[in-house]
């Protein structure tokens, strides 16, 4: 009879070591990840980050349609949304809040500053009257602001929170770096991420893999050259790092992208400022660029801005 309990007891401590073993590999295989849903208008990207145990949203689409997408995509993976961060306002980046906000009631919309709040706003203001040139579509009916003649429209202040640190945190540890020290360029004001734990940066709209500049309508020479000046500043703080790069349009690339936009940028610069017409600045722009996406829609707004 000892014999039989002894060996039972050696069965159960077996089973528990195995359970604990199995739970603590289960637990140690939980690492930080990025998954990039690519949008098919606008060629914009969202970025879904997971630690296994719960997900940061990084941007949501300029449709509502490819919003529900991404949507399908988040819930497929059975996690609780902690946050959603919204990077700068223009609405190929934030269109999507109001879905995400039903969709996951208990998950917050974040921005790194007041700024970027304000920025969010106004220009859902600037496009719901059409905007200067009518580059993009009106304002989707859902993200008009909330007033008295518009009681049911989306309450930017209260809807959107500002970040109290320049930085998202997993409760896991893993944590996105936020910078926003950034001159007025493709976007008044913008956040970029940095991810330590898988050294890629994430560039927002900072960032363009052959895909065509957006420098429409709301972009001066002015923000076209601090947006040059800040991508070799940008380029120089992350060289060491050498991390993968993810842009806001366009393929997942590497440190090799800034050259290749500072190059865009004075392709852009010396054709169209010197450009006769329209016509010409277009067929020489892209006679350089052949294979970049968004002809018609960013650089045919962006030579109508610049070519008067």
């Amino acid at each position: 009879m000892m014999k039989l309990l002894r060996l039972l007891m050696v069965l159960i401590c077996l089973d528990l070591f195995v359970y604990c073993g199995a739970a603590f590999a289960s637990e140690s295989t939980n690492h930080l990840q990025v998954e990039m849903f690519e949008g098919n208008f606008a060629t914009v990207n969202s970025f879904i980050f997971s630690d296994g145990e719960s997900i940061i949203v990084m941007d949501v689409q300029r449709k509502t349609y490819e919003a529900e997408k991404l949507v399908a995509l988040i819930k497929s993976k059975k996690l609780p949304v902690n946050y959603i961060l919204i990077t700068h306002g223009h609405t190929d980046h934030f269109t999507g809040m109001p879905l995400f906000r039903d969709e996951f009631p208990d998950a917050k919309i974040v921005v790194a500053n007041e700024a970027i709040r304000k920025d969010i706003k106004t220009y859902a203001i600037y496009m719901n009257g059409f905007g200067a040139t009518a580059a993009e579509p009106p304002l989707e009916p859902p993200l008009r602001p909330k007033n008295a003649s518009n009681p049911e429209g989306f309450d930017y202040e209260s809807t959107i929170e500002i970040l109290p640190s320049n930085a998202l945190s997993f409760e896991s540890g893993y944590t996105l770096e936020l910078t926003t020290d950034y001159k007025q360029a493709e976007a008044p004001n913008m956040t970029t991420v940095y991810s330590p734990d898988l050294n890629s940066l994430f560039l927002s709209d900072f960032g363009y893999n052959k895909v065509h500049h957006w420098q429409g309508d709301d972009i001066s020479w002015q923000d076209i050259a601090n947006w040059r000046e800040e991508l070799l500043r940008i380029k120089r703080e992350y060289t060491d790092r050498n991390p993968v790069v993810y842009p806001g349009h366009g393929d997942v690339t590497d440190m090799g992208v800034f050259d290749q936009m500072v190059q865009y940028i004075d392709d852009y610069t010396r054709i169209v400022k010197f450009a006769d017409t329209r016509q010409e600045a277009m067929i020489k722009m892209v006679a350089i660029y052949p294979d970049y996406g968004e002809a018609d829609f960013f650089l045919k707004y962006s030579i109508e801005n610049h070519v008067k």
